[in-house]
């Protein structure tokens, strides 16, 4: 579940003040080759100068009988002239035989404190991480909000034209978007209408080691594509489906409850 969130994008091209606010609430299935094997939640509330976002998953169906696991992960930062502008950072992992838990503290885009605990054995055919690859990015927690500047309807091919830098605590990565069409969803529960399909490449920068298959797999696809719903009462759009081919079947991530609610602004107080 960690794994298919993290294959999203922000845009954060800066654009007059937007003082929106609004909160979601979803549920997600994860599916392979039409197998569910996962199950997960997102919330995410987003006031006039502050947001915060938390995500939990686990392994499910089949899947579970094999192997289980859980995950979860969390973000706080500040919204400046409606930017998401990313302060913390925390996701943690778990099987019957490893525990881990990644810390990042962020400042204007620069990774200030990074840790991995328990820290990993250092892998000398991993590409190195240096300090000049921990600037201008995000963490995959905030990355996952797709930021649409601009006045007009978000949820539109405008959404697309982006591309982001992000790092996970491990790896750091660029990731593009490219508009595919535009479609209509009707979850179980809540949101029914227009979301905006864009096509998404992955392309590995450092952390990472070259000759994994999944590496060379998620570089060279083409056919990986996300589709983005709003967030009620701001610009900001989230995945609602996310679709990638493997060699085992289709993996595809997919709400199936998306409650969003605008929230009314804050009334200053006056004697």
């Amino acid at each position: 579940m960690a794994g298919l969130c993290g294959f999203a994008v922000i845009l954060a091209s800066p654009s007059r003040p937007a003082f929106a606010q609004g909160k979601l609430e979803a549920q997600y299935e994860a599916t392979l080759a039409g197998i569910p094997v996962g199950r997960g939640a997102w919330n995410i509330d987003i006031s006039d100068d502050q947001y915060s976002a938390s995500a939990v998953g686990g392994t499910a169906g089949l899947l579970k009988t094999f192997a289980s696991g859980t995950g979860s992960s969390n973000a706080q930062g500040r919204v400046v002239n409606g930017v998401l502008v990313p302060t913390n950072y925390t996701a943690t992992t778990s099987t019957p035989k490893k525990s881990e838990t990644i810390h990042m503290a962020l400042s204007n885009g620069t990774i200030k404190e990074s840790a991995i605990e328990p820290e990993p054995p250092v892998d000398p055919d991993r590409i190195p991480v240096t300090d000049a690859h921990k600037k201008g990015v995000f963490d995959p927690m905030t990355g996952a909000m797709l930021r649409v500047p601009g006045t007009a309807d978000p949820v539109s091919p405008e959404a697309c034209r982006g591309s982001a830098a992000e790092f996970d605590g491990r790896m750091r990565y660029d990731l593009k978007l490219e508009f595919k069409r535009m479609e209509t969803v009707k979850s179980e529960k809540g949101y029914r209408g227009p979301v905006v399909v864009c096509a998404i490449y992955f392309t590995p920068v450092a952390g990472y080691i070259p000759d994994r298959p999944v590496i060379k797999h998620l570089s060279a696809a083409r056919n990986i594509e996300i589709a983005f719903a709003p967030v009620l009462g701001t610009r900001i759009l989230v995945p609602y489906r996310l679709v990638i081919p493997t060699y085992l079947g289709v993996a595809m991530l997919e709400a199936t409850s998306f409650v969003t609610t605008p929230t009314p602004p804050r009334v200053a107080k006056t004697n």
